[in-house]
């Protein structure tokens, strides 16, 4: 299903099920000893996917442990991103000199949990085009899926960055039809190459009770984008910027 979403460059490989021989690395067996069953299960999957994606790229067996925030430590010169939900695991890797970033995330095909949840992950201006898309798609939970989009989002975000994205700082607008949608950031976005890009483009998909979202960002998508950063008089900011909440 994820290569649907995403360019040939980068290498995907992903599981409906966790298989009973998936052999960790001891310091990756390490960091989940004491977890329930279902988490390693989980975490042994789509390190397994993740290890075959990068195997389609030439590059050997090799631990991935989580870093800052849980970002996976890739090997040097490889971009990333993996996800997992119920009965869906899957990873998508590049090399970098491919592709500037890459987010990934899947989620059941169900409503969030109730209007609180609603409102803590999305902005007004996203809320008041739901109720349309749910009557011209009513198969898709659109509040999962601009869920799913910002949690992309992040994980396109954070590799570039080093800093936090809260829910409320990316507004996604979505195409019903033609599976795409868009990323506006409301903060200084990153920037790549001197350029800083006000958002991302993604691709979605809903089926077999899944929703998958997935961002990648070509260099030649950025070199694309103009004005550099500073130019025309836009104000520059340093690395420095936005906040190291957890959330």
């Amino acid at each position: 299903m994820i290569e649907e979403l995403l360019p040939a460059p980068i290498a995907v490989a992903e599981a409906f099920h966790d298989p009973v021989d998936v052999q960790l690395y001891p310091e990756e067996a390490e960091l989940i000893a004491k977890a329930v069953s279902k988490r390693r299960r989980e975490f042994a999957t789509v390190r397994a996917c993740a290890r075959k994606a990068l195997g389609q790229l030439g590059l050997p067996p090799a631990p991935i442990l989580p870093g800052t925030r849980g970002a996976p430590q890739w090997p040097a010169s490889i971009v990333g991103s993996m996800t997992h939900c119920g009965g869906y695991r899957a990873a998508a890797v590049a090399h970098a000199r491919d592709m500037v970033t890459v987010g990934l995330d899947s989620e059941p095909n169900e409503p969030l949990k109730d209007d609180g949840v609603l409102n803590l992950v999305t902005v007004a201006e996203e809320r008041a085009w739901l109720p349309e898309a749910a009557a011209r798609r009513p198969g898709v939970n659109w509040d999962r899926l601009v869920f799913s989009a910002k949690e992309s989002v992040y994980k396109a975000w954070y590799p570039l960055t080093g800093l936090w994205l809260d829910f409320d700082e990316a507004v996604i607008t979505v195409d019903p039809v033609g599976g795409t949608f868009e990323a506006r950031l409301l903060v200084p976005g990153p920037v790549v190459a001197g350029t800083r890009l006000p958002g991302f483009s993604g691709r979605w998909l809903a089926r077999d009770g899944l929703i998958l979202t997935a961002i990648s960002v070509t260099h030649e998508a950025v070199a694309a984008r103009t004005p550099p950063v500073g130019a025309g008089g836009a104000r520059a900011h340093g690395p420095g910027d936005g906040s190291p909440t957890t959330r």
